[in-house]
């Protein structure tokens, strides 16, 4: 596991292909949302989850389409299956690279997001919720993107999947990101973390249980 993410980050760290898209896209996309929206500051801390989130989700559905399918691509993928070792680790080996590209993005944007909106969002809690969102959206991205690299609409096909399941992670994340911004109680949100921290054990489990399935068909 720690070798096939070590491998995908050595790549990335020579080529900067993937990461750079990601980047560029997670740039761009924060950069129109302030300028677009002239919003006070009120408006501004109820929005701002949602252009966090959003732009986290389209730029990791970038990566997460491009993970499997360079494989597939240079011919890797036969044969990291033909491995003797247990396909498990080989999709948390992948589900591993792209939280990593993920959280890259996420923070790129938690800074972009304080400078262009002027509302800090270097919270504990916010950053916690960043990690246990994009642990879920990684793990779904990563099981949903090794069925999609099969078909020939796979570029079209991983958001059809991919969005539609990942929905209440997406909602949870945006609510709890939400009132933590807007200093809402705790009481109020802290039911969305423990949320999300159960979604996150149930669907590493799934996909723990269904990737062998799902490489296989």
């Amino acid at each position: 596991m720690i070798a096939l993410a070590a491998k995908d980050l050595r790549i990335e760290v020579r080529g900067r292909e993937l990461i750079n898209a990601m980047l560029l896209f997670a740039t761009l996309s924060v950069l129109i949302f302030s300028f677009a929206l002239e919003l006070d500051r009120t408006a501004r801390e109820t929005s701002i989850a949602g252009v966090l989130w959003v732009t986290v989700v389209f730029a990791g559905m970038l990566g997460l389409g491009r993970s499997l399918a360079a494989e597939k691509d240079r011919g890797n993928l036969d044969a990291l299956l033909l491995a003797p070792v247990d396909r498990a680790a080989l999709f948390f080996g992948k589900m591993l690279s792209n939280l990593l590209f993920m959280l890259v993005v996420a923070l790129l944007l938690v800074v972009l997001s304080t400078v262009l909106f002027n509302i800090s969002l270097f919270k504990p809690w916010l950053g916690l919720i960043i990690v246990l969102g994009t642990v879920g959206f990684a793990t779904v991205g990563t099981l949903l993107s090794s069925m999609a690299v099969h078909t020939r609409a796979r570029e079209t096909m991983l958001p059809i999947l991919l969005l539609p399941v990942s929905l209440p992670i997406i909602l949870s994340a945006v609510r709890a990101s939400t009132a933590i911004l807007t200093g809402a109680p705790q009481e109020d949100w802290i039911a969305w973390p423990q949320l999300l921290f159960a979604a996150d054990l149930i669907l590493l489990a799934l996909a723990y249980v269904l990737f062998d399935f799902v490489v296989e068909e």
